[in-house]
């Protein structure tokens, strides 16, 4: 939009916005989620089509769909439900605790200044969701299956400080093995391997007042609507109107 500024209007302005202190990008690999058979129905759960649920819950994918499946991973919410990982809030992201606050400590510069920098530890959390498909399209879908990982990180992060994460990008992979029993055509559970990636923004900011000069704006012109002139069919002049009757062929 082409905003002009008001001629005469320039004046120094109170405004109130997060400065940020600092920022840093880090890829994070959550540490690997791995379960062996002894977990399923114990803390790994899936829900299959016709399975057998001695406890719910507790479906064998490779026994129900058999040994040839495709398995995806996605993120979810504490419900199952499939989420957008990158909107804001669908991971959390917020800062630990610590008893004794940040702790400072001195660095050295690549041009061999120090700089004084304080500790500060994050917790990122969530949830995802296996699901397990054969070729026939019978699909056994795990229950939502928690994830955690805890950074530290050497900040500007001086008193009033609030700590602002961002996940720019997510992905997760899982690798199921079915293990084939005597009976020909029939498998077992017998691991599952999860490994989560993440990539982050993580922001130090407080919130600040700044004086600044600046011009007021007004809005631009508007675009103005006219009516299109009214149009007629062309007319056929030397059939009608006419001056006599017309000629025959």
């Amino acid at each position: 939009m082409d905003f002009k500024a008001i001629n005469g209007g320039q004046e120094t302005l109170c405004i109130k916005v997060n400065k940020v202190y600092d920022w840093v990008t880090r890829q994070v690999d959550v540490p690997l989620l791995a379960f062996d058979r002894g977990d399923l129905g114990a803390t790994l759960f899936f829900d299959c089509p016709g399975g057998i649920t001695p406890t719910p819950g507790s479906d064998d994918p490779c026994a129900i769909l058999g040994g040839n499946y495709t398995v995806e991973c996605f993120p979810s919410d504490e419900d199952g439900n499939p989420i957008d990982p990158l909107a804001p809030g669908a991971i959390l992201c917020t800062e630990i605790p610590q008893p004794e606050g940040r702790a400072s400590g001195q660095f050295q510069l690549p041009d061999g200044s120090t700089v004084v920098l304080q500790k500060v530890k994050v917790l990122k959390k969530g949830f995802i969701v296996i699901r397990v498909t054969n070729p026939a399209g019978e699909v056994c879908t795990s229950l939502p299956i928690p994830w955690a990982v805890s950074e530290k990180f050497f900040l500007c992060a001086p008193p009033g400080t609030f700590l602002q994460c961002e996940i720019t990008d997510f992905e997760c992979d899982a690798n199921l093995i079915c293990r084939p029993l005597a009976t020909p055509g029939t498998f077992e559970f017998q691991q599952l391997d999860i490994s989560i990636n993440l990539c982050q923004n993580v922001q130090m900011e407080a919130l600040v007042k700044l004086e600044i000069t600046a011009d007021f704006c007004q809005p631009r012109t508007d675009m103005p609507f006219v009516c299109p002139p009214l149009a007629f069919p062309p007319q056929c002049p030397t059939v009608f109107p006419g001056v006599g009757p017309v000629p025959t062929p």
